[in-house]
């Protein structure tokens, strides 16, 4: 396969980017890797194009290297234009995403194996490069490189823990050299290896006292055995297992490069600050003989801090050390800290719901329990969290935090006031809602009931009020059924024990089937029947008021004469419930009447089908048998769900036949057909036979224009085939819609075009493409389909797009039929004479030159301007063309042929024109000059 122009890379790498699956539907991983090394060994593409090349390789490794021996093919050919590319301050960004790429492909397919030379020889170039501490070599300019040196090498120790064991030492030195800002990389990058060195040796068996001292004075070689059974991560969580050492071993010299760490941390920023104090705080966790009242000298620098990572770092601290480290006093001023934070004027909204998440998850030095889940706090009182009371003015997010906050307060105390509160403010955004409030507001209110639920669903008084709110609520609203239908749901699911739900249920049903007829108009009763059906899954819920009310609505009302299939099968939805409902026999009878009435009354086919259908089950089978066959339509058989028409059930397992699925790649594409298949429309109209001096020609023919639709839209046809082999499954497509999108706003919207089928092995559909300019100039036409397979599932497919040229909006001049040859050129000469620039703006004059070659000029006009030509001479050779372009521009040419070339006189309306009729006149006298060749 040959290698792309490289030019095209940047919108190569910004498709694949995009979607790497489509992408990769037109090639293969390893055609696109082979051109993207070969590119990159290429010396003419320049440095930012191969930087970035490489982005492909750095967001998605294991696709371009699936397996182990791609990705050390592809390290070693990258390690090798690493090598060639010119150690310059100009080449430093390349060669640094040169070593980012080759980390992260040895990494992604774990192939940092001892015996691996080119995992060797990278570790080798990384820990060289990371040896030129304070730029001592190579200067400054060098300086990024070493950075990502780091880096990798902190990434490789993270993925292969006690890879740099055997080096502890000469990190050690390496970062106190380091005077220039890569002191902070150097020092995480040794806090890691410190981390997974002493990790390692609490490991091993039998761990002697002079081991740890030995460790961290060891200047080896790169520890491989590392490499073939990787460790796990430690687990900074309450009470988890992590592993330690002996108390025995000497820790003296361990505690001194702790202590020397810790005093050197407020020098880094504070994200690297958090990550060296994680690593430390596993180090002396994994140590029993090392104090934790190591940090203690830390800890007043951070209950200050308002870096979110440093207070995170803090809280990991509080979670392993608990009270070895933090007093009860220390524990009272951090969570007053957070409660205070969480309400600061100053903070964005996403930090203060992160301080209200600490508080919620707050490492108690005595936890009552250690599940992870939300807990309060025991100091958190109510007098402390009094602040945090969200309000009506709050956003949704810092109002549903700061309620189920408060909800947990008062439920620990006990309180019935602080309860209240929470249930005024409730009430307060149900006010809210019932005046109108948009849908944010109205999704908070039920996410606040749903908390409330959550923690008082026990108290019997504010529950009871909850459900008369909610009910008037919807007697006002009906569009919010869903919303109701899914708090019934959801604290179903939360509280299995509770009725609360049920009765909520309870309460909608008796306030649906006492409305009188009237009010229920079409809008609002798709709502009910909606509320209606969710109720009829409820086996505490009588349903025999749904049913006579069901009955009752379209006996004596207009429903059933409308035939509204909508209507039709949301009153069938219903009917599918009480099919299954466990009391079924209570209304067996009126549910027969039901059905009866529906499949002789209903003006709708497929619902008197389907009413028709049920009634036969519910009267000739058992209730068993009834369940069973219902339920059969919710299972993954297409054709059960098909048959049995699942599709009033509302399930959710129906997705596969009501989603339009897309295919991977391209299933059909449009083939122009030539210009002989290419019909252009006729404009012509009745006029008179021919012309005199005593008519005025240009006003008879402009007269034609007082109709806005005359002239006004070019027909293109095309071949609607398919894209080569494709599936199977494609063999016979039916119902294709063709949806076309613009790119500019140079044409009014172009229609859909349907058809009927396409069959694989007989002959392609020509479909017409209609298109109505307002500014006849180029443009692309971005095209898909939508069509049904056999097996009854919608597809989307994409096509190619359409590309429309400048010639394909070329008509011929749109004059009547009887006019003669005479009326046509007396006409060009007319219209030539009121298109010259004194009499218009917008008109242009243009001259174009060519030479003919061995092709007569005649063999060009005919060739490329017959269905144009007005007129032509032989002595001396002449002929005059007029393009009509709608909605009505032109162009006109004078062309003549002299000894040594032709000349083209250009005169157009509009002058933006010239540009592309200029081009294609260039386009065309090339093509005749290369054929003569």
């Amino acid at each position: 396969m040959a290698a792309p122009n490289p030019e095209g890379w940047p919108q190569r790498v910004a498709a694949f980017s995009c979607s790497p699956s489509h992408f990769l539907s037109s090639t293969t991983p390893e055609d696109f890797l082979s051109d993207l090394l070969q590119d990159l060994k290429d010396d003419k593409v320049s440095e930012s194009t191969k930087v970035l090349m490489l982005g492909p390789l750095q967001e998605h490794p294991t696709i371009l290297c699936p397996s182990p021996q791609v990705g050390e093919q592809t390290a070693v050919a990258l390690l090798g234009i690493f090598s060639r590319t010119a150690h310059t301050p100009k080449s430093v960004n390349l060669k640094c995403h040169l070593m980012l790429s080759i980390a992260t492909v040895l990494i992604s397919t774990s192939f940092v194996k001892q015996g691996v030379k080119v995992a060797e020889g990278f570790l080798d170039l990384l820990f060289q490069t990371a040896q030129d501490t304070n730029d001592q070599k190579h200067g400054g300019m060098f300086r990024p490189l070493r950075a990502i040196a780091c880096d990798c090498l902190r990434e490789m120790e993270t993925c292969c823990p006690g890879l740099l064991s055997h080096k502890l030492e000469a990190l050690y030195s390496l970062k106190q050299q380091e005077m220039t800002p890569l002191h902070q990389a150097y020092t995480l990058l040794y806090g890691v290896a410190l981390r997974n060195a002493v990790h390692c040796l609490t490991l091993q068996k039998d761990v002697m006292d002079g081991d740890l001292k030995k460790l961290l004075a060891s200047n080896e070689g790169f520890a491989w055995k590392a490499t073939e059974k990787p460790l796990e991560l430690v687990q900074l969580t309450t009470m988890s297992q992590i592993p330690v050492l002996p108390s025995n071993v000497e820790t003296k010299e361990l505690k001194s490069v702790v202590s020397l760490l810790l005093e050197e941390c407020y020098l880094l920023t504070p994200v690297m600050q958090a990550a060296l104090l994680r690593e430390l705080t596993q180090v002396v966790s994994m140590v029993q003989s090392l104090s934790p009242a190591i940090f203690k000298s830390q800890l007043l620098r951070l209950f200050g801090t308002v870096e979110i990572s440093l207070l995170h770092s803090t809280l990991q601290m509080k979670g392993t050390f608990t009270d070895s480290l933090f007093t009860a006093e220390d524990e009272n001023f951090l969570l007053k800290r957070l409660v205070g934070m969480a309400q600061h004027p100053l903070l964005s909204t996403p930090q203060k719901l992160f301080y209200i998440e600490c508080i919620l998850h707050f490492p108690e030095n005595r936890p009552i329990s250690s599940n992870g889940e939300e807990s309060l706090p025991v100091l958190v009182t109510p007098r402390m969290a009094a602040s945090l009371f969200p309000t009506v003015f709050n956003d949704s997010s810092t109002m549903l935090s700061r309620l189920n906050i408060l909800s947990l307060v008062y439920l620990e105390a006990d309180e019935e006031e602080g309860i209240g509160y929470i249930f005024d403010h409730l009430m307060a955004l149900h006010k809210i809602v019932d005046h109108h409030g948009t849908r944010e507001m109205t999704t908070t209110f039920f996410r606040a009931v749903y908390i409330f639920m959550q923690n008082f669903y026990l108290n019997e008084k504010y529950t009871r009020d909850l459900i008369e709110s909610l009910s008037e609520l919807y007697r006002s609203h009906y569009t919010l059924a869903p919303n109701l239908i899914n708090l019934v749901d959801s604290t179903q699911k939360l509280l299995e024990d509770s009725s609360w739900p049920t009765d909520l249920l309870k309460a909608l049903q008796m306030l649906i089937v006492e409305l009188p007829l009237q009010q229920l108009v079409h809008q609002s009763l798709q709502w009910h029947l909606k509320v209606l059906g969710r109720v009829a899954k409820e086996e505490q819920a009588s349903q025999r008021s749904t049913v006579r009310f069901l009955l009752n609505l379209l006996i004596n009302s207009s429903l059933c004469g409308l035939g509204d299939w909508r209507i039709g099968n949301a009153v069938l939805s219903v009917c599918r419930n009480l099919l299954q409902h466990p009391n079924l026999d209570q209304v067996f009878i009126e549910l027969a009447d039901l059905l009866q009435f529906m499949m002789h009354s209903f003006e709708d086919v497929d619902i008197q089908d389907h009413a028709r259908f049920y009634y036969t089950l519910l009267t000739n089978l058992s209730k068993e048998k009834l369940s069973g066959v219902l339920n059969m339509g919710t299972g993954e058989s297409q054709a059960k769900i098909r048959s049995l028409s699942s599709i009033m059930a509302e399930s959710e397992e129906l997705s596969s036949s009501l989603t339009v699925h897309r295919t991977r790649q391209p299933v059909l594409k449009l083939v122009k057909l030539s210009e002989d298949g290419i019909s252009k429309p006729d404009h012509s109209s009745s006029g008179p036979e021919d012309s005199t001096p005593d008519v005025d020609l240009l006003k008879v023919y402009q007269n034609q224009f007082l109709n806005p639709e005359f002239a006004s839209v070019v027909i293109l046809k095309y071949h609607l085939t398919f894209a080569g082999e494709v599936d199977a499954l494609y063999h016979k497509l039916f119902c294709i819609c063709l949806h076309f999108e613009q790119t500019d706003s140079n044409y009014e919207r172009v229609s859909d075009v349907s058809v009927p089928c396409l069959i694989y092995d007989r002959k392609p559909c020509v479909v017409s493409l209609t298109l109505k300019p307002w500014r006849p100039y180029p443009t692309v036409l971005h095209a898909s389909a939508i069509f049904t397979t056999e097996d009854g599932l919608s597809w989307h497919t994409q096509l190619d797009p359409i590309l429309i040229g400048f010639p394909d909006l070329f008509l011929p001049l749109p004059v009547p039929v009887h006019w003669s040859q005479g009326s046509r050129e007396q006409l060009f000469h007319q219209l030539w004479k009121s298109l010259c620039p004194e009499e218009s703006s917008q008109s242009a004059t243009s001259l174009f030159c060519f030479e003919v070659g061995e092709r007569s000029l005649r063999e060009v006009i005919e060739s490329s301007f017959h269905k144009y030509l007005v007129s032509k001479q032989l002595n001396p050779e002449s002929y005059k063309v007029l393009l009509f372009l709608p909605p009505q521009f032109y162009v006109l040419l004078k062309i003549k042929n002299s000894e040594d070339a032709a000349s083209v006189s250009i005169i157009t309306d509009n002058w933006k024109l010239l540009p592309f009729i200029n081009s294609y006149i260039k386009c065309i006298t090339d093509y005749s000059a290369d054929r003569t060749q």
